[in-house]
């Protein structure tokens, strides 16, 4: 049986009470907001309640909001965003929580809940730098070992702060500061005599 979002909205507002921090109904996505000290038990509580039954975790992944809104934004920087799916029920909810402090963002692991999390922790916290309590096995899983930085943080620069090469005389990989040098391209437009009418 599928609900509609009102009826799904009610629910969880009943559910979870105090614990809601902000519940939205926008382009018919349902996005749930809940503290950081709240996230593990409320992720525990969208899994087993039988009324929601959010039994899988589709996707994971850090967002950075210190552009946002032309940089006009100001509350937390670094957030963790969920896409839950109960089977049972036949619908979706997107779970949000803010990470209290922009240079140490982290928030509990969610992998005990649902198992699907693991890597999707690792990646943003390769990405983003989100450190994710509890997760057992957290570490880098799409940049080297040796890298430095979080590259989807927004201040990360685009060329990035070291370049990797193969040095054939010392017969290995180096790593050296980068020598990409910037440079704005401006695109050559062509246009035929009264193009589009002019």
């Amino acid at each position: 049986m599928s609900l509609n979002l009102e009826t799904l909205a009610q629910q969880i507002g009943a559910i979870l009470g105090e614990r809601v921090v902000d519940l939205k109904n926008a382009l018919g996505e349902l996005t749930l907001t809940v503290r950081a000290g709240d996230y593990f038990a409320v992720a525990t509580t969208l899994r087993d309640h039988p009324e929601l039954k959010l039994e899988q975790l589709i996707d994971l992944c850090g967002v950075d909001y210190s552009e946002y809104g032309n940089g006009g934004y100001e509350g937390p920087r670094f957030a963790v965003v969920s896409h839950l799916l109960s089977v049972t029920h036949n619908f979706r909810l997107r779970l949000k929580v803010f990470a209290t402090d922009d240079d140490f963002p982290c928030v509990a692991s969610v992998t005990p809940v649902w198992n699907s999390a693991n890597w999707f922790e690792r990646e943003a916290f390769d990405m983003y730098g989100v450190i994710f309590d509890g997760h057992d096995d957290l570490r880098r899983i799409l940049t080297d070992y040796g890298f430095i930085g979080h590259p989807m943080r927004k201040d990360f620069p685009v060329s990035g702060h070291v370049e990797m090469r193969y040095d054939a005389e010392q017969k290995r990989v180096i790593y050296q500061p980068v020598t990409i040098e910037p440079r704005e391209i401006t695109p050559r437009i062509i246009r035929e005599d009264k193009y589009g009418g002019l």
